[in-house]
């Protein structure tokens, strides 16, 4: 027989695995190393920004989840440097799942990073969340990426922090779970250049940890 599956909201979940919740970019030494960060742009990279950028305030109000996708946050992550190498890939439309001290969790993954075989991933390092609303009748989207931190710390059986990040409409959050603490940055505009180039540098910054700390 199939499981049940429950969706819990975030303060559900911080009763269920006595999680502490910090916020800030000054709120762990992983954190300020993540995101206290700038990034440059090369004359490529210069057209794409100005091109997703165009009017995207006026834009970004009427698109649905999948135009958001599409439209810009496909070139965002490009930008950011997201991409697969013989080392891990990246997956999309993912379903994870792990029993996590008796309570057994599944969620959907917009996107995650991963080491993985073919179409299967085994050790997941990143996950990526979006909504278009702040808050949805089916949950809400940061409950959703903590499940399937939980899930990744449980299936990944390490110490190693399993970083994060949310989209709510306009607005970007980075997430890192260590331990029983999770962090969360301040929220970044996207449709602000300056936010959105500080949101490039830090995915840009993820790949770096990845390779130099995660991978070992």
């Amino acid at each position: 027989m199939a499981r049940k599956i429950k969706s819990y909201g975030e303060a559900e979940l911080i009763e269920m695995f006595n999680l502490t919740r910090l916020a800030g970019n000054d709120a762990h030494p992983l954190m300020s190393e993540w995101t206290n960060v700038t990034a440059h742009l090369n004359a490529g990279e210069q057209y794409m920004f100005d091109l997703i950028t165009k009017d995207l305030l006026n834009q970004i109000v009427g698109w649905n989840e999948e135009m958001l996708k599409m439209n810009f946050i496909a070139f965002v992550l490009k930008l950011g440097h997201i991409e697969e190498t013989k080392y891990y890939k990246t997956y999309y439309e993912s379903i994870v799942e792990a029993e996590v001290e008796s309570y057994y969790l599944k969620v959907k993954t917009d996107m995650m990073v991963a080491k993985g075989i073919l179409e299967v991933p085994k050790t997941p390092y990143f996950y990526f969340q979006e909504y278009k609303k702040v808050k949805d009748p089916k949950g809400d989207v940061t409950a959703q990426l903590l499940e399937a931190l939980l899930i990744a710390q449980t299936k990944n059986k390490n110490d190693k922090p399993i970083y994060g990040c949310t989209v709510n409409g306009k607005y970007w959050e980075f997430f890192i779970l260590k331990d029983k603490t999770y962090y969360i940055s301040q929220a970044y505009d996207c449709t602000q250049k300056q936010d959105l180039m500080q949101i490039i540098a830090i995915l840009r910054k993820f790949k770096q940890i990845l390779d130099a700390q995660l991978m070992n």
